[in-house]
């Protein structure tokens, strides 16, 4: 009989737990339903990492609200951003009549998000704003600051709750610092 794999193994240490991002979930979304109210909300997920975010965000979030989605890469299977940024599939809706806010799953370089905002800048939407669960400061390389943060973490390599390393761990519900020695090979 076949061992069952468990990721916890390659967890380092969990940073935030179930119930934590849950807290912080319901906080944005209480934020961003006072922000937005009377106002043309969208909500664009960048994927693949924000697909949980997104989801929970949006069922926490109290005011009608559109949804979209992008996919964008800037990693591959590596650690750090390449620092192109590659559309894979755009939005299906024009944007002119909404506000938006752009959810991530973190804010690492700023590259990816900064490349993004200003495309939809030139699509003319109401507003453009961003919400991310994680915000990783230290790992900044161009200047743009989230409008909506989760929390703020150091710089360690984290999966979980959406985020990945090579597309596995993204189903763990808690996000974890990764093993070095899972990445490090």
């Amino acid at each position: 009989m076949e061992r069952e794999y468990r990721m916890d193994k390659d967890i380092e240490k969990v940073l935030l737990s179930e119930r934590e991002i849950a807290r912080m979930i319901n906080r944005l979304g209480r934020e961003i339903s006072r922000d937005y109210k009377g106002k043309n909300l969208l909500l664009v997920s960048i994927l693949k990492g924000s697909v949980v975010t997104m989801a929970d965000l949006m069922r926490a979030i109290t005011i009608p609200c559109a949804i979209d989605f992008m996919v964008v890469s800037s990693y591959g299977s590596g650690t750090q951003t390449s620092g192109a940024v590659k559309i894979v599939k755009d939005l299906d809706i024009p944007i002119e009549d909404y506000d938006i806010v752009l959810v991530e799953d973190i804010l690492d370089s700023g590259v990816t998000l900064n490349y993004l905002r200003e495309l939809l800048m030139g699509r003319n939407p109401r507003s453009i704003k961003i919400c991310t669960l994680l915000d990783k400061p230290d790992r900044r390389r161009v200047d743009i600051k989230p409008d909506y943060v989760g929390t703020a973490i150091p710089d360690a390599f984290v999966v979980g709750y959406g985020l990945d390393y090579a597309e596995k761990y993204r189903n763990l519900p808690y996000v974890g610092i990764l093993k070095r020695s899972v990445y490090e090979n």
